[in-house]
């Protein structure tokens, strides 16, 4: 007889899994990012791509956060500015700054951000439930903080549920809550 691995059925509300018959939930692997001085992270299953920062073309009419679009190997892919999707304060694109190419719900888009920095794997004991605020929107699209060691140094991440980020209405700011 051929042992199986255990099939993932049942989900923790932080967005960890737990497979059948294990009793201790498994680390989930987040893409880590920078936008100004904060980190944030997001599903990695979420990412198809990196890119190097290109200026997309611009839309007529398109809202602020709408940089444009790409046509990314025969797909037309809208391409949005986190740092004005936040509500922070816009900044110059430099060689750091790249374009991820997410496989959302809705389709492909892209997300601009300053940097990548790396893949944590995150065990449910690093995350803990973010701060409430008065805004209903900050509520659904911050999963929670997780905390995460660089060194000798302590490092927090704002884990953002991307897909309710870019589900909002395109031209409505989250708000300057996420800084």
């Amino acid at each position: 007889m051929i042992a199986t691995a255990p099939s993932i059925t049942t989900s923790v509300n932080l967005g960890v899994q737990i497979a059948s018959g294990d009793t201790e939930p498994t680390t989930s692997e987040r893409l880590s990012f920078q936008l100004g001085t904060v980190t944030y992270a997001i599903d990695i299953l979420k990412v198809q791509e990196i890119r190097a920062y290109e200026p997309p073309t611009r839309m007529v009419n398109a809202p602020e956060c709408v940089k444009g679009v790409l046509n990314l190997r025969g797909i037309i892919v809208p391409v949005i500015d986190l740092r004005i999707k936040l509500g922070l304060p816009q900044a110059e694109f430099t060689a750091s700054t790249v374009t991820v190419v997410l496989n959302l719900a809705r389709g492909v888009v892209g997300a601009v951000v300053d940097s990548v920095n790396d893949v944590v794997d995150l065990h449910p004991s690093q995350i803990k439930q973010a701060p409430h605020f008065d805004s209903p929107v900050a509520a659904h699209c911050i999963t929670g903080i997780a905390s995460v060691q660089q060194g000798d140094a302590e490092r927090l991440l704002m884990l953002l549920d991307i897909d309710s980020v870019l589900s909002l209405h395109v031209d409505a700011p989250v708000g300057g809550m996420l800084q």
